[in-house]
């Protein structure tokens, strides 16, 4: 019973993970252009600080993490990005909400080179397990859209940050409690079986170069989907009222038919070799990104599905790979290293969303995204003969 609400807790911290970092760009989009009188690529820019937290504060987020407790780690998380929420909800300005962006960002660093290793701790076949895992934080992207649209029209967009914030608060006092009555035992040298390709240290080093390097891809993608989604929805397809409301649910339906297309993706890693899967991935992005380039209406809506799955079908190969190649000692750092990759280049992404909006629109960061993915598939396929062809039953979680 420990054990399995131990990861309900961690499932429900990367939906919170998530949705934090993607309430902005929702009330960006919906909210503050009117309330604030200012242009979309005005404001995007100030989501940029919270983005580079994000990526630079995982390193030292793993390193305390596994010099101290992942799991106390946890409880800073909670409790530390629901009081940043809060206050982001009370910004007065564009430059306060850019300074509870960046905090929200320093504790949502937390979650991944933490989480994610706890996720694997012990485990034989990772891969549906990351992507259940994952599926909540994809979840956490589709809800963001849908409740602070939902806010947006009902409450105002300060909600959306202050009421989240509150809930985080109180799972922390949970996960909390959960290790005073039973505190669970920290990963060290984890009992886990020797990884099968540990002992050729040159294929180590190429797998990790190529999951660095599509992890650097990946991040453009990913960030360059989930953040613009609303935005794209509501200039390509034509509604009656233009509410926020409906916008909202498009882009849940998409990010929520993304997430299911996640659990396919988990439950072949267990079963097929890895860089076939994340071929066939990448070669799904190249296809809907070049239908979103010039797509319409329904079609857009159609191909917002298509390279949505894709995007979030990416997401547990990676860590995947780092599960089956790498020692449990040293998982969290490389688990650090990782994501830091990915959320550098995710802030790094949003001045170019926005130079592209403005300069030639959306059907140039839809060529970009179609140019990514074909670099991504070019890559992996250099594994195909590789180790990360392992067996599950050989690879360690």
């Amino acid at each position: 019973m420990h054990t399995k609400m131990r990861f309900l807790l961690l499932n429900m911290a990367h939906f919170l993970d998530h949705l934090f970092m993607l309430v902005f760009a929702t009330v960006a989009a919906l909210a503050l252009v009117t309330e604030w009188q200012a242009s979309y690529a005005e404001l995007i820019p100030y989501a940029t600080p919270g983005f580079v937290a994000f990526g630079l504060f995982a390193l030292p987020a793993g390193w305390l993490a596994d010099r101290w407790s992942r799991h106390g780690m946890m409880v800073v998380f909670f409790v530390g990005i629901g009081v940043a929420a809060i206050a982001t909800g009370m910004a007065g300005s564009p430059l306060q909400i850019g300074l509870g962006l960046f905090c929200i960002g320093v504790f949502a660093a937390i979650y991944h080179p933490v989480g994610i290793a706890l996720v694997l701790e012990g485990q034989q076949r990772t891969g549906l397990r990351v992507a259940v895992n994952g599926v909540w934080g994809n979840m956490g992207v589709a809800v963001a859209a849908l409740l602070t649209a939902y806010f947006i029209d009902r409450s105002g967009w300060r909600a959306a940050f202050v009421v989240p914030g509150i809930v985080s608060c109180g799972l922390g006092l949970v996960y909390w409690g959960l290790m005073k009555k039973k505190p669970p035992q920290t990963l060290a040298s984890g009992g886990n079986k020797k990884p099968a390709s540990a002992a050729d240290h040159g294929i180590v080093l190429r797998i990790l170069a190529v999951v660095f390097f599509t992890t650097a891809l990946g991040g453009l993608v990913f960030q360059s989907t989930t953040f613009a989604l609303p935005r794209i929805l509501a200039e390509r397809v034509s509604t009656v009222e233009q509410a926020a409301t409906f916008i909202g649910q498009l882009a849940f339906f998409a990010f929520a038919a993304g997430s299911m297309g996640q659990l396919v993706v988990g439950y072949l890693l267990d079963r097929h070799p890895v860089a076939y899967v994340f071929m066939t991935v990448a070669a799904m992005q190249v296809l809907f990104f070049g239908v979103a380039i010039t797509a319409q209406e329904g079609l857009a809506i159609f191909a917002a599905v298509g390279y949505m799955v894709a995007a979030f079908g990416q997401i547990p190969i990676n860590d995947v790979l780092i599960g089956r190649i790498a020692a449990p000692a040293l998982r969290s750092r490389i688990l650090a290293v990782r994501y830091t990759i990915t959320f550098v280049v995710m802030a790094s992404t949003l001045p170019l969303i926005a130079w592209i909006h403005a300069t030639h629109g959306f059907s140039l960061l839809f060529k970009v995204l179609a140019g990514a993915a074909a670099l991504i598939f070019v890559a992996v396929c250099t594994l195909r003969s590789s180790a990360v062809n392992l067996s599950t039953s050989s690879a360690a979680g």
